[in-house]
């Protein structure tokens, strides 16, 4: 590799790598409240906060690594052209098509790497998300729930207390519950109990010999006291459940050969992020052309308005595929072959001198 590649190639190196880690830490901060509300409203068990919050980052790193890719490369030309470094570079005979070998060694692992997370790492980290919290549906110990402390029922409905709590999370004993509902209040006691799911994925505490009393909760004292040998109380549930066999949970491969207009949206949804991230990455040099005194943010702000409008057209176009208003074969490719082809016109035309009008 020549020095100039390898100067070209830290310089954009370096620039995406700065403007990653800024989006990531503004990405942290809003992927953190999202799971904070989940846990808030009883979605998310709060033992699964750190874990839910990588994945969602991973699910995230196909909308992320594409503007990181864009605007780190035009603040990296942005510096050279200020610098007043690419005159001198393009003094000795290189040119912008010259700069597509230092490009296609940063861009291209990038490149890649949001085909990997797109159409494998994301749907694999929403599927394993969802999947732990239906687990922590099954297990009261991933829930959150500990022996000698009150912990709250999924969804604000009520609290649990147990004096003590097997190693499976599955038995335990000296149980209090007390749940709200609409109308009424209920109070149940039990010596000893057990988790259970039914067929349907229903949770239930089976309850062994203990006492519950129940009355309305409009100030009348007509309450009921009841003792009992066993009670089933069933424990509310998330509202999400794990379908497996929702599009957005199957792998790429399983899409490809499903018919549903809701599979294939799901795949062109997948595939369409590398292709728009390789056509960034070629808008970034002509986007980036500028004199020393020029304003330095302007072209950043005409980029990140081409990343705004080429994502939400890719997000419109997924709604549209499933509501069969564009036909399945068509797909998302209307949006990225275009910009595709726009980017590399661009690219190959940066820097040509046109030809002057001979005089009349």
């Amino acid at each position: 590799m020549q020095k100039l590649d390898r100067y070209l190639t830290g310089e954009f190196a370096q620039a995406i790598f700065a403007t990653l880690v800024v989006l990531l830490i503004v990405c942290v901060g809003g992927a953190f409240t999202d799971v904070l509300e989940d846990i808030a409203k009883g979605k998310v068990p709060a033992g699964l906060m750190l874990v839910q919050l990588g994945l969602v980052l991973i699910k995230w790193l196909p909308l992320i690594l594409p503007l990181a890719l864009l605007l780190g490369l035009m603040l990296g030309m942005g510096r050279l052209y200020r610098d007043s470094e690419m005159p001198v570079i393009a003094s000795v005979g290189v040119g912008p098509r010259r700069l597509l070998r230092p490009l296609l060694l940063v861009a291209g692992p990038i490149v890649l790497l949001v085909g990997a997370c797109s159409m494998w790492l994301g749907p694999w980290a929403d599927r394993s998300s969802r999947a732990m919290i239906n687990e922590a549906n099954r297990s009261l110990v991933v829930a959150g729930l500990e022996p000698g402390a009150f912990t709250g029922l999924p969804n604000g409905n009520g609290v649990i207390y147990v004096g003590g709590m097997s190693n499976d999370g599955k038995s335990f004993d000296r149980v209090f519950i007390y749940r709200a509902k609409p109308d009424r209040r209920d109070v149940t006691t039990s010596k000893t109990g057990r988790l259970t799911v039914d067929a349907n994925g229903e949770r239930y505490l089976t309850l062994d010999d203990g006492f519950e009393v129940e009355g309305p909760d409009n100030g009348d004292l007509n309450y009921r006291l009841m003792r009992y040998k066993r009670n089933d109380v069933l424990l509310p549930a998330n509202e999400d459940r794990y379908d497996p066999k929702s599009p957005e949970m199957l792998t790429t491969l399983q899409l490809i050969g499903d018919p549903r207009r809701e599979a294939n949206a799901q795949l062109h949804y997948r595939l369409t992020p590398p292709l728009m991230a390789l056509a960034f990455a070629l808008l970034a040099i002509p986007l980036a052309r500028s004199t020393p005194r020029q304003a330095r943010y302007g072209s950043m702000l005409i980029g990140f308005l081409a990343y705004l409008i080429g994502f939400n057209f890719m997000m419109m176009g997924t709604g549209w595929l499933e509501d069969g208003k564009i036909p399945g074969p068509l797909g998302l490719w209307w949006l990225s072959v275009p910009l595709l082809a726009v980017a590399s016109w661009m690219y190959l035309r940066d820097g040509r001198v046109g030809r002057r009008r001979a005089a009349a």
